[in-house]
């Protein structure tokens, strides 16, 4: 996408987003946004799908098809079948985007203030959502299709206070939205896709806190990928047990064709955000499975035995779980080897070694995670001493910068682990935590910032001040503890001040505050006024 295209659509997006915006917040508003963006991606791609590739040879238009008579019954019969087998769900003529809105807005411009005719559209559209996901009920998009619109309130008072209100704003929002072409014509064009990152980034920045829950940063999310793909052309499987919107997975496909997606999500509107957010970035129903739980009591990939050939994540920090009170979890495959659980209070080794549990003999698994992990004791310790030593799984500790992410200003850094690793007596730790660039209120990384981290970690290079390959003696000296600075020393002297060139410096600033002071008194008497000081 050019640059005055992505200007262009940001616009565009931007227009839609001020129909809601001051009427509820960026976490509340992004819903019917997204949801929407979601629906006409549905209606085009199915109109687009019916038009080119059933109706073709019948010289008919899938939008013409609206009149209730028994010739137009048939072929939607036949039409039904085919769309529901390729794209996993249907809608009729009349639930069509264009459809529907071209019917509000003529209510609109009629200004009815009737509101039994002008609320037809809050039903209309509750219908049609419904519709899209009873198409799919008792088939294989069933899962991927159930429930995906329960966030798109369309009786929320927050859009208005009546029906006619809160038709009006509906209608504003299709109206804006009508007017962006995603160019589905253009297979190797992911203009839509672009949108839907570009408004869930916006979207989490407006979020504050609450939008490190369902977006990692691109320039972070890219860094993950080409790491779990390096080497490889095809990824069989890519797993992501706290998957937020999707973004880390959708971005291996960057750099690598994925057989199949997975993905786990403990919020249910986040759920139902990843879901959407793989079909707009054209991933078949067939190919993705996005389950709704906790990953750490509830692992939907169990039953499946799934070993994922690259696993990403960036869980929440801090956050707490059983641990060694849940005896559950204390005979728990995924935890129970390592000595000791994860702290009740703080979880981040629970999902690590949730993740190795998944992770293919051939796979490469990095995780996002706060500096604590490197260096704290007790069962933190424990299980990392385990890891280290015992499995030797641990490959590479790389340190990012502080306040790359939405609520967090805490430095991060990245772990990356193979099961079967080449470099079986070192671990490289790399330091980026001081090469950045400072962007509004949150730091971010160039891309020259992230093609320098790759490239160290790929060649295993020591660069002074940089990075730092420890072999396993050097490890344990320091008892286990990974603290990036402890291998890497970055400390940069300060420059030698000369005090006797200061000391002349503040006697030249003397003289000429003195100097200042004289003709200011000079001045207050000519104007006969009493002197500042």
């Amino acid at each position: 996408m050019s640059n005055e295209q992505k200007q262009l659509l940001e616009k565009q997006l931007w227009a839609v987003a001020n129909t809601l915006r001051g009427k509820m917040n960026a976490d509340e508003y992004k819903n019917y946004i997204l949801g929407f963006i979601f629906y006409k991606y549905l209606s085009e791609r199915l109109e687009k799908y019916v038009d080119e590739q059933v109706l073709h040879n019948d010289n008919l238009k899938f939008r013409d098809l609206t009149a209730n008579t028994p010739k137009n019954e048939e072929i939607l019969k036949v039409v039904k079948s085919a769309c529901i087998d390729h794209l996993g769900f249907f809608l009729k003529p009349t639930e069509l985007y264009n459809y529907i809105y071209l019917k509000g807005k003529s209510s609109l411009d009629n200004n009815s203030e009737d509101e039994k005719s002008s609320s037809f559209i809050l039903s209309g559209l509750q219908s049609i959502f419904n519709s899209i996901e009873s198409t799919s009920m008792g088939t294989d998009s069933e899962d991927d299709f159930k429930g995906l619109f329960d966030d798109v309130d369309l009786t929320s008072s927050k859009l208005g206070s009546t029906p006619n209100k809160q038709n009006k704003v509906i209608v504003e929002v299709l109206k804006e939205l009508s007017k962006i072409d995603f160019k589905l014509e253009d297979s190797k064009n992911d203009l839509l896709g672009d949108a839907y990152e570009y408004l869930i980034g916006e979207f989490a920045a407006g979020a504050g806190k609450k939008g490190g829950e369902f977006y990692t940063p691109a320039q972070v999310s890219r860094l993950l990928a080409k790491i779990v793909t390096h080497g490889k052309s095809k990824i069989k499987s890519v797993l992501d047990p706290t998957c937020g919107s999707g973004s880390l997975l959708l971005r291996v496909k960057d750099y690598a064709d994925v057989n199949h997606y997975y993905g786990q999500e403990l919020n249910p509107t986040t759920y139902n955000l990843a879901r959407m957010n793989m079909i707009l970035h054209g991933v078949h129903f067939d190919n993705f499975s996005i389950k709704q739980g906790d990953t750490l009591t509830e692992d939907r990939f169990e039953e499946i035995d799934l070993k994922a050939e690259a696993i990403v994540a960036n869980p929440p920090f801090g956050i707490g779980w059983g641990g060694e009170d849940d005896p559950i979890l204390a005979q728990d495959e995924r935890f129970s080897q390592y000595g000791r659980l994860a702290p009740k209070g703080s979880a981040e080794y629970a999902f690590v070694t949730h993740m190795i549990y998944h992770l293919s003999d051939n796979g490469t698994m990095a995780i996002i995670l706060p500096h604590g992990v490197l260096f704290k004791g007790a069962a933190d310790g424990t299980i990392r001493k385990y890891i280290v030593e015992k499995l030797n799984y641990l490959d590479t500790v790389i340190g990012l910068p502080a306040n790359l992410f939405y609520g967090a200003a805490i430095p991060t850094c990245v772990l990356i682990f193979k099961k079967c690793r080449k470099e079986d007596d070192d671990i490289l730790f790399i330091d980026a935590s001081k090469e950045f660039q400072k962007n509004k209120n949150q730091n971010y990384l160039t891309d020259g910032n992230i093609q320098k981290i790759f490239e160290t970690y790929i060649e295993r290079k020591e660069i002074e001040k940089y990075s730092h390959k420890a072999i396993l003696e050097e490890i344990k000296e320091n008892d286990f503890n990974l603290n990036i600075p402890r291998y890497v020393d970055s400390f940069e002297e300060e420059a030698e001040i000369d005090i006797e060139e200061v000391a002349n410096k503040l006697k030249e600033l003397q003289k000429e505050e003195e100097k200042s002071k004289t003709e200011l008194e000079k001045f207050c008497k000519e104007l006969g006024i009493r002197t500042p000081f």
